[in-house]
């Protein structure tokens, strides 16, 4: 009998590599994650509801544990392997994102685990790009950038020979568990030096500096790590205390009550020395540090009034300021549990308390009332995902560019889905299953 390990077990050993790592190469990463666990701890201690209830819907453990990381690819193959390398840790492609809509020459999707129990044991998330060489203007320079992504291979041959073995054997062994863990890492390692010239990384750059972060080094170094905060305006506040240089805003929506969705930040991206090709010096900018606020995900009809008043706040350079208007803005959002629940704006997870134990539902007994009586709880669904405008808000920002005007974008799922060799999965299918399958667990199948 074969005792392989868990996909869960390697995502969790993958993640504490990956953290270790990135807070080896970028130490401040490491101050940032001791800001965090603070904030957090105080908000717990100051809020014992909350604490509570993350205890009771088995979202307390996850709090510390929980990071999203993101990496760039600049070839179909190097996405098609991840996507094999990904499966190893039972974390699958959710959603598609056009970047492009926001001037950043990329579309992406989220590697991540979809069943209830792996999100508890541990929802690492993986947000990959894939670059798009066919928004480059310049023909000569597209040609130029294919030819260099070619001739490159960011998977070390026994990280290969382990995913095909996992493949074969359907799991892998302890042993080869760590072996799996240690290749996989070498391939979001940071590498000092480029693989091209330092005139060429420089035609890159004026292209996009994302373009020249892809194209110019050895593997698609992991450019963030996140942890999760219960307070992010708190955490925004507090970074300079710690040495630490913010964005100017926070993404994504405003402080609530209930808070929904997303909200991120990050320190500023480090300036990195790097080696040329022919022995030139220079400096790289790419690799920063972000924080997540996580809120409870909307429905088809919650998020599309999230992106309707989201385009009316619009943007701004003072976070004060954007804040302020987003709450104004934000005002026609209901921010209660109740109007969420009834006006479907969200999703919710349902389970009997101990009185729904005793007496469970009944044929005709409507979920309001059994929510009113308390026989059953309604909590939130965790946001899993991302939010384009954020994440594009959060590279440009890094990169150094000015925010570019949104446009329709250049959306094309089919081709991403080519690259990536399956189909990506429908986030508000999963969220709509999860909130289904509660209330069957509950005994009310017609709500």
């Amino acid at each position: 009998m074969n005792h392989f390990l868990s996909a869960d077990a390697i995502r969790t050993r993958f993640s504490q590599a990956m953290s270790a790592m990135y807070q080896q190469e970028v130490p401040q990463y490491g101050t940032l994650m001791t800001l965090v666990q603070r904030v957090n701890a105080r908000c717990l201690a100051d809020r014992p509801a909350l604490k509570a209830r993350l205890e009771a819907a088995d979202e307390l453990e996850r709090l510390n544990l929980e990071r999203h990381g993101a990496i760039r690819v600049g070839t179909a193959e190097e996405l098609a392997t991840l996507r094999q390398m990904f499966a190893v840790m039972g974390m699958e492609p959710v959603g598609y994102y056009d970047l492009s809509q926001a001037g950043v020459p990329v579309h992406s999707t989220a590697f991540r685990p979809v069943s209830d129990a792996a999100l508890r044991r541990n929802p690492f998330r993986i947000f990959t790009s894939l670059l798009r060489l066919e928004l480059i203007d310049d023909l000569q320079l597209r040609e130029k950038a294919a030819a260099i992504l070619a001739r490159r291979d960011i998977f070390t041959p026994r990280c290969r020979a382990l995913i095909a073995q996992h493949q074969q054997q359907g799991g892998l062994s302890d042993a080869d568990a760590d072996a799996f863990v240690k290749e996989a890492l070498e391939t979001f390692r940071w590498h000092g030096v480029s693989t091209v010239d330092s005139e060429t990384y420089q035609a890159l750059s004026q292209q996009h500096r994302l373009i020249a972060d892809v194209v110019c080094f050895p593997g698609c170094h992991i450019n963030h790590l996140t942890p999760r905060t219960l307070d992010i305006d708190l955490v925004q506040s507090l970074m300079p205390e710690y040495g630490i240089d913010p964005k100017a805003l926070i993404e994504g929506p405003p402080r609530r009550e209930v808070p929904i969705l997303l909200r991120q930040t990050s320190f500023k991206a480090l300036e990195e020395p790097v080696r040329f090709q022919q022995g030139e010096s220079g400096t790289h900018t790419a690799r920063f540090g972000e924080i997540e606020q996580r809120g409870v995900a909307l429905t088809p009809k919650g998020r599309a009034l999230y992106d309707r008043l989201l385009a009316e706040a619009g943007t701004g350079t003072d976070n004060q300021q954007h804040q302020q208007r987003l709450a104004e803005v934000f005002r026609d959002f209901p921010d209660d549990e109740r109007s969420l629940r009834e006006q479907q704006l969200a999703w919710f997870d349902y389970r009997l308390s101990e009185k729904g134990e005793a007496q469970p539902p009944r044929p005709g007994e409507s979920l309001a009332t059994l929510i009113e009586q308390g026989r059953i709880i309604a909590d939130p669904v965790v946001y899993e995902d991302f939010l384009p405008v954020s994440a594009a808000g959060i590279f440009q920002s890094n990169l150094g560019d000015k925010a570019q005007a949104r446009t329709a974008g250049n959306a094309s799922r089919a081709d991403f889905e080519a690259a990536l060799g399956a189909s990506v999965q429908d986030e508000m299918q999963l969220y709509q299953a999860r909130q289904q399958q509660s209330l069957v667990r509950c005994g009310i199948s017609d709500a």
